[in-house]
């Protein structure tokens, strides 16, 4: 399985697939995306750009095959460098970016560090603070995995990873689900652990993932109106993804445009997607 590993010793697993101009895919997720939420999402981006494209697909670090220290906090930073380590290690000098869900937050922060790698950006459902949401909406989404560790303690949160290590679909398995899951030795470090340390490590995590200060939690808020590479904004209709704040990118950033809602559902699924590979050729040199 191709692998990066990084300085602290986490490895990052990604998958290649096709040929051509790099696109990278950031996938949606609690704890950070992996890839196999793509099997969730609305298409399928592997199966509709590898007849064009070179699609690097990536597990960030604790989920999907990738590890890291345990109960690490969760590092917008730190998992932007992840990235381009894994574009160091394929040669790729500039990537179109998909994104979806808590992946687009990872796209900004690309695009912030390192604004030379990105070619342009498709973002689907992005993540954020608009009207109609708190910040609280989106730290209420580690209650579940606090008091299931209270109320089991962590041998229940080991058994809840056994069940089930998608946390997106069990909060109860926490955020190391998938390394709870598939790592005995893990396992033995969490059950070693105190149990108020652990929880400790939730809030951590949690307070990476949404901190305070920017709507888009990644970047400063200010940074959007600044962002000029081509940008296709795919709306959101929920509280972690309202279409407010969908709307409010496409009116900053200089290079967006938007999609009506409705473009995953029935016969518009198809023009989307078509609508989704040809923005990428027309943004890729030639």
């Amino acid at each position: 399985m191709p692998e990066t590993v990084r300085p602290d010793g986490a490895r990052i697993h990604y998958e290649v697939h096709g040929r051509g101009f790099p696109v990278l895919l950031l996938a949606d997720g609690a704890a950070g995306g992996e890839i196999a939420s793509w099997s969730r999402n609305f298409y399928d981006p592997v199966a509709e750009l590898a007849g064009a494209f070179q699609v690097i697909a990536v597990d960030q670090r604790h989920t999907g095959r990738s590890t890291a220290a345990p109960y690490e906090p969760f590092s917008y930073p730190q998992a932007a460098a992840d990235l381009q380590a894994v574009l160091d290690d394929l040669g790729v000098e500039q990537v179109h970016v998909v994104a979806a869900g808590t992946g687009t937050a990872l796209a900004w922060r690309l695009a912030h560090d390192a604004p030379q790698r990105v070619r342009s950006v498709v973002c689907e459902r992005p993540v954020g603070l608009a009207e109609g949401n708190t910040l609280g909406d989106f730290l209420g989404t580690y209650d579940e995995p606090m008091r299931h560790a209270r109320a089991e303690g962590l041998a229940g949160v080991i058994a809840a990873a056994a069940e089930d290590s998608g946390f997106t679909r069990n909060p109860a398995a926490g955020p190391y689900a998938g390394r709870l899951h598939d790592d005995p030795e893990f396992r033995e470090e969490i059950l070693a652990l105190r149990r108020e340390r652990y929880i400790v490590s939730l809030v951590r995590f949690r307070d990476g993932i949404w901190p305070e200060g920017s709507p888009y939690f990644s970047v400063p808020e200010e940074w959007m109106a600044g962002f000029d590479r081509p940008l296709l904004v795919l709306p959101g209709a929920d509280t972690l993804h309202p279409e407010a704040l969908a709307k409010r990118i496409a009116d900053e950033a200089p290079g967006a445009r938007i999609l009506d809602a409705g473009y995953d559902t029935g016969d518009r699924r198809e023009q989307t997607v078509q609508a989704i590979v040809a923005f990428l050729n027309d943004h890729t040199p030639r």
